[in-house]
């Protein structure tokens, strides 16, 4: 007689809620060592995918014939803590790669299991995770309850996917319009008059006579104070801060007005978004004031050719991080300010589109973190999965109604069900 599963319940649980096992006594390991390649013999293309425990669904491809034909698996990174649904014929890359099956759990739901139980076991260091991993507890509903769970979840993962590649879809039609309009920007194609920064309106630094750690009464007020990290999260207008200054710190800086060109000179080097707010930042921060002869929108956009025109125009400095005297000395395209006004006016209609699909995507990401709440919480029960509450089928609708549509706007729709980052699936195996 095989011994009885390990499981808990919670002391306030009825008879209905499901058991809670631990890991280890229900999941198995799968050996590979027959079925691994070495990094130096990973092709570009071939017959077989070859996957390890990298961020990447699939690191390259191999022509060997000893991949692992049983799937589906799941695949758990020991260092990385990546999950993986692997559902196609697979060979093995890099160790640390644990790959794991169970008599009693679905492959999706152990799968998805295993993405919710991650954030309790990363802790920043390298190291193995999976002893910890498999000492975790998660519940153990029937098989039929196991598959709508992980159907449920992968719903909400393809409008996840779909919103994402809505979003990078409009990001790419604004750039392609832009090359439309101005031409290689990196090498005046259309040889528009040039100018520098300097020459078409205010180019400083911002100010921070003190650094707020070392002065935390500079903090607190009512001026937003924006970093090089919301510079570099924000689309072509920054619309959120993380700090503020107090009047100490606002005396100690400068407010700059709605419409400044943010750029970053640290970090991320030349990453641009336009204030849509009042706002003091520090001097890892570059703004930029239009004059009457150039538009920001456009400078923003002009920026994102930034790394091609400093290879070209200051290919010393080219790896190095920026300051003033660099960002003044390089040539900007100037075409006619009406033409410019007709592309930000473009912009403009996109960013509202991308504003709809932005609310969607976000519902859709509220929706996955309730429901992986719900499902593998401690108070997971049948009846959770089951019986969808109002609020859940309003979330629904909200994620589903942030589509769009391109018509008019010319761009391809290719990829909308690809898979999603924090979502686990499989994907398209075919090099």
């Amino acid at each position: 007689m095989s011994a009885a599963i390990p499981t808990q319940r919670r002391r306030d649980a009825g008879s209905d809620t499901w058991p809670r096992v631990r890991l280890g006594e229900v999941c198995e390991l799968v050996s590979y060592r027959s079925h691994q390649i070495k990094q130096s013999e990973i092709m570009v293309s071939g017959k077989y995918p070859v996957v390890s425990q990298s961020e990447e669904l699939i690191e390259g491809y191999s022509n060997s014939e000893i991949a692992i034909q049983e799937v589906p698996l799941v695949l758990f990174g020991d260092h990385t803590c990546c999950v993986k649904l692997i559902d196609f014929p697979f060979v093995v890359g890099a160790d640390g790669t644990k790959l794991l099956k169970s008599k009693v759990m679905e492959a999706p739901y152990l799968a998805f299991a295993l993405q919710y139980l991650k954030p309790t076991i990363i802790d920043g260091k390298y190291r193995r995770h999976f002893g910890d991993l498999m000492e975790r507890f998660i519940p153990l509903p029937p098989l039929a309850i196991q598959r709508r769970i992980a159907a449920k979840l992968d719903r909400i993962c393809d409008i996840v996917a779909k919103r994402k590649d809505q979003l990078s879809q409009l990001n790419q039609l604004v750039k392609s319009r832009f090359v439309e309009m101005f031409g290689d920007v990196t090498v005046n194609d259309r040889e528009w008059e040039t100018a520098t920064l300097p020459e078409l309106g205010e180019l400083n630094r911002g100010v921070s006579k003190s650094r707020p750690r070392n002065s935390p009464e500079l903090l607190g007020g009512p001026y937003p104070l924006v970093q090089t990290g919301d510079v570099s999260n924000s689309g072509p207008w920054i619309k959120n801060y993380s700090s503020t200054y107090s009047d100490k710190g606002l005396a100690q800086s400068r407010l700059w007005k709605r419409g400044t060109l943010c750029i970053t000179i640290a970090a991320n080097i030349a990453q641009t978004a336009i204030l849509d707010f009042d706002a003091c930042f520090p001097d890892s921060v570059v703004g930029f004031v239009p004059n009457e002869r150039t538009d920001a929108i456009f400078i923003h956009y002009w920026f994102s050719f930034f790394q091609k025109i400093l290879e070209a125009q200051a290919p010393q400095v080219a790896q190095k991080n920026i300051n003033l005297k660099i960002l003044s000395g390089l040539k900007v395209v100037e075409p006619p300010l009406a033409l410019q006004r007709e592309f930000a006016a473009f912009v403009e209609k996109v960013d509202k589109l991308a504003a709809a699909v932005k609310r969607g995507l976000e519902a859709a990401e509220r929706l996955y973190r309730q429901q992986m709440q719900e499902l593998f919480g401690e108070a997971a029960t049948e009846t959770t999965e089951t019986t969808e509450t109002t609020e859940t089928t309003k979330t629904t609708k909200t994620a589903n109604a942030g589509g769009f549509s391109l018509s008019g706007l010319s761009t391809p729709s290719q990829g909308l069900n690809s898979p999603v980052g924090h979502c686990v699936k499989g994907g398209n195996a075919n090099g």
